[in-house]
This record gives C-alpha cells, structure tokens and sequence, in this order.
C-alpha cells in the first residue's frame, strides 16, 4: 500500500475541537481520522477507518484462532425477541425504539443474545451439535443520555459479541476461560495496558462475569486493585468484607437527644460530642437515605431506604449495578409529602419496618453495632440504636463508596483505587437466554438438556481511542504498528528532487510489503510537514530533506523520539528491518 498526502482525503487541524474533553477526542479529530456527525455518531475517515479495520482484523484473527465461528445479524430486530426476556422493559431509555409504516415495533440492537439463541435454537437439536461458539464484529446503538468523549462512549459502535453454547456448567467453564485467553492475546496485540476485574452482570444476567479495562486518568470506570494478593474489582463489584457479629447482651439503651441545626453528618458529631458527651467519628453514626425505585415496564414504585455509615456516601453507580434492572432516584420533597413518617434530615431504621418500608443496609451493619442515628422526630438523634434488637435490615446492598485503604475482600490489605475504560467484558450467562427460547439438545438418553450459555464482547471502535488515550504524547498519537494505518510516514521536505526521492522510496518499500505515506504535498512547508507526522503518529517516520544532497536521509521513531542519519542507498534495506524488528 502506498498512499500520496496530495490526493489522501485528509485535512489536519492545529486547534483541539471546541467540544473535545479527552486526548483521544482531541487527537483523532486534529489528525483527521474522525469527524463528529452529531453528539455520540461519527464517522471515519481513510485514515481513520485503515486503524478501525486493523483493530478488527486482529479482534477476528484471535476469535477464529480459538475457533470462533462468524455470523451477521440485522442491527435492525422485532420487538418480539426482546419481550420474550423482558429486555424490552428492562433496557429503559437505552433502547432505540422505532415502528415500522404498520406500526409495528422495532428497536437497534444493543447486544443480540436473544438472536443468536434463536439461531442456535432453529438450527441445532443434539447434543453432538455442541459445543459451539458463534460471534459477529457489528456496529451497536445505545441512547447514551450524555454522550461524551468523541468515540469513547458513543451512541453508534462497533462491537465484537460473541456466544457459547454448552451441554453443562463445566463445558461453559470451559469456554469462558478460552474466551478470557483470547482477549488476552488479543489486547496484548493491541498494545494495550489494561487490568483484568471482577464486575456486576448487569442487565445481561448471569453469574461470573470480569471486565478488562484499560487505566487510564479519563477512565469513567473506578476499580480497586490489592497490591499485596491480586485481587481486583471494578467499584460496583466490590464487596465489602463484613465485621463479625456483637453480643446483644451488653449492648448499650437507647436514648434520644435533642440535636438543633445538624443538617450534616459533620455538624451532627461535633453537636453529640460537645453537647451530650459522647466521644464518636462520622463512622459512628447510620446515615439513611431514602430512594424511589422504578422498574422499567411497570408504573410500581417501591420507597427503598439505604443504611451506611455516616462517613462514606452512596455511590449512585453501585446502587444502579446493586437494584438493576430497578432504577432508583433520590427522594424528593414532594415524595417525602406523601410520606409523613419519614422525617426529613431525621430518618432512623427504628420505624421502617411498621411504615412497611424496606430498609437495605451496608455489609458493616451488622447484629449487635450500635449507632448515632436519626429518632425520627424533627431536631433530635438517637445514639446506642442497635442492629438486631432496635431493628432488623431487610438484607445487605453493596451501595456505599469505596476508597483507598479500604480491606481487601480477599487478604485484607490495603486496596488502591483507579481509573479505566472497559474495552471488554465477559459472562457465564447460565440459562437465562435458554431458558427464555426453550434452547434444549436432545441428550444420548432421549431426554432434553437445557443449554447453558456465555455472552463475550469487546469495544471494537472504543478500542481505537483506548489506544490513542494510551498512546500519545505533547506532540500527538503514536500507534502500536499493528493498528497503525501505515508502517512508515515517509517526508519529502519540499523541494521536487526531495519530494521524487521521497516517492521514489516509498514505491520501493512497498514492493517489499510494507505499508507506506509518502508526504508529497507541493506548497506545504517542512514545518507543517513535519507536525503533521508527528500528529498522525506512524511509528517509522523518515525525512528525506536537506542531507540528500549528501546522499543521506534521517529515520525516526515515532515512540521513542531516536534520530539517526542513514545512507539513502541503504535506507530500504534499513527502513525495512526497523519495522521488522
């Protein structure tokens, strides 16, 4: 391949776009490998769309090496196979939904479990048909409420999804860990840094379920990693390790105080410490807050209370992964109208139950800890409110914010938390899918067998900002070379014995298989040139410029900044076994 800049569509621009947050945003817009059509679309230009089509070949490469099979479904699907697993409901705004001219319903397609179980279902009866594994690399549409990002978190991408299909728990096992290699293999040939997590399932379902992610400070995604066991979680998967249970034999009574103007935690603990004696923390008290949960479909909506620690916060992502497919919103004065017996600011557990309100407390709340917390009346706490004998939670909800120096669930040590973009998740399904179509093979013995199944899936497009996000400098992008849209940016500095050397050589390097553009722009000065191939990021770049003269040209590489001078007879020879190396 040999592409000239003179007839390349491609304009570079020096200022980052208005909207742009990211360095991903801003580089692949400045470098003109992509071009926002409206909040969350884009499209991609040559450039662009040589790296998206690299990222894919090698996502297809590793899917078929691990004998990956692939299909293609229509984006464009019936209401019918979402309703069968109440996906329709569940997805809320999510969904694109649209009718047809009868005024029939449709939506895009977020994810096609329903349509690959039906495939499967309609195809295979045996249990010599199995196991099987089928996947499609095909764009996406979710209506994102705030995309942001550029093509980091959009409403239209492209996604590999794959499926297996087994005969037992131990077949699906099987297939989850040759899927969780193949990611491997495929992100280690991306080039990418990224961190293997435990993580919720979501609105998919089923049970085990890890997310890779890529670090990176614009992460929207909070993990935890322990340095000291491995262990490593995405923040809505985290669980908190439970202290033991207290005796309730010598716990301390109940008294109510009087507690004016303590609308925050902070306020309440310097009031009950100076004005009744008590010696606490924020850690001490029981901060309940109240939410409104909606399920999507239904009109129900269920008042929900939320017990933590009154020194950590909830953390609105936890509870949404937590109550999923629930959807919770904070309580508002109108709602808290309708419910009189909630007193505002004042909230304790210790009336919850006769109210008839479900009460959900974090795993730290535990038989026999005593509390500071609301008494229900206006202006006044409660201190030595103890769990299991002044009231009984309704269970546990991992809800609570976690930090840095929390316990690791596994060894205990300190966790740390960062930052990341899930580039790609996998799940043990179950049956939840094969349950939903009726999928069964018929078993040696006559009788049917219920398939279990595991949903697999990487952010094809996502992938190519996580490269960029992780792979770039003050100058602009600098691609791994097997995404790179091409092995070597050849220069020609300007004048026309420099441009036809520079031409000259690149015909020659693409002989021998190479990937080549060749700046051969008449008019454009050296310093511009020399931007623009800093900004495209090729990793082999070479300036045939002013040592031609001398019969030398200057090779540079891209990452690491090296320079050398090499004779322009060899410079085909050397050029080659650079990108070779």
């Amino acid at each position: 391949m040999l592409l000239r800049m003179s007839s390349l569509f491609l304009r570079t621009l020096r200022d980052d776009p208005a909207d742009a947050e990211v360095p991903s945003h801003k580089l692949l817009v400045r470098a003109g490998y992509v071009r926002r059509v409206a909040p969350g679309i884009y499209s991609w230009l040559p450039l662009g769309k040589m790296v998206l089509e690299n990222v894919t070949r090698i996502v297809r490469e590793e899917m078929n090496r691990m004998g990956g099979q692939e299909v293609l479904f229509p984006a464009l699907l019936p209401r019918e196979y979402y309703e069968a697993t109440g996906r329709w409901t569940e997805y809320g705004d999510t969904l694109f939904r649209l009718k047809d001219r009868k005024g029939a319903d449709y939506l895009l397609g977020p994810t096609h479990e329903e349509l690959f179980t039906d495939m499967v279902k309609s195809e295979y009866s045996s249990y010599k048909d199995y196991p099987v594994t089928l996947y499609q690399i095909q764009t996406k549409y979710r209506d994102e409420a705030r995309p942001r990002a550029g093509i980091l978190r959009g409403r239209e991408f492209l996604m590999k999804d794959s499926y297996s299909f087994d005969l037992d728990d131990d077949g699906l096992k099987r297939s989850y860990e040759q899927h969780r290699e193949t990611y491997i293999r495929t992100f280690d040939r991306l080039g990418i840094n990224y961190k293997i997590v435990f993580a919720q399932s979501g609105a998919m379902g089923g049970s085990a379920s890890e997310e890779f992610l890529a670090p990176t400070p614009t992460g929207e995604d909070t993990f935890v990693s322990c340095r000291s066991c491995g262990y490593a979680a995405n923040a809505e998967a985290v669980v908190t390790p439970a202290p033991p249970a207290r005796s309730l034999d010598d716990a301390p009574p109940l008294t109510v105080m009087d507690t004016p103007d303590t609308p925050t935690i902070e306020s309440l603990v310097s009031y009950v410490n100076e004005h009744h004696g008590l010696n606490i923390t924020a850690a001490d008290t029981l901060k309940n807050v109240v939410v409104k949960v909606t399920t999507p479909g239904s009109d129900k909506v269920e008042t929900l209370v939320i017990g933590v620690p009154g020194d950590r916060e909830v953390d609105f992502k936890r509870l949404e992964a937590a109550l999923a497919p629930g959807e919770p919103a904070i309580f508002e004065a109108e709602d808290f109208a309708k419910h009189p017996g909630l007193v505002r600011g004042y909230i304790g557990p210790q009336i919850l139950r006769e109210l008839g309100i479900r009460y959900l407390v974090d795993p730290r709340v535990v038989t026999g800890t005593s509390w500071v917390t609301g008494a229900n009346e206006p202006g006044k706490h409660a201190s030595g409110v103890v769990a299991g004998r002044d009231f009984v939670p309704d269970g546990t909800i991992e809800a609570a914010e976690v930090r840095a120096g929390d316990a690791c669930p596994r060894c205990g040590a300190e966790l740390s938390i960062d930052r990341g973009i899930e580039i790609g998740h996998i799940f043990q399904l179950g049956r939840k899918y094969a349950d939903a179509a009726g999928l069964d093979a018929l078993g040696p013995d006559g009788k049917p067998i219920r398939i279990t199944m595991g949903s697999y899936g990487i952010g094809v497009s996502r992938a190519v900002a996580v490269i960029a996000e992780q792979k770039h400098d003050e100058l602009g992008l600098v691609w791994p070379r097997e995404v790179a849209p091409a092995d070597v940016h050849i220069v020609g500095t300007g004048k026309e014995n420099q441009v036809e050397a520079a031409l000259e050589l690149g015909a020659e390097l693409e002989s021998r298989g190479l990937r080549v553009l060749v700046d051969d722009r008449p008019q454009v000065s050296p310093g511009v040139k020399f931007k623009d191939a800093e900004l495209l990021g090729i990793p082999t770049i070479v300036v045939v410029g002013r040592g031609l003269s001398q019969g030398v040209v200057e090779l540079r590489d891209r990452a690491s900044g090296e320079k050398s001078e090499i004779p322009l007879a060899e410079a085909a020879d050397r050029i080659t076994a650079a990108v070779n190396a």
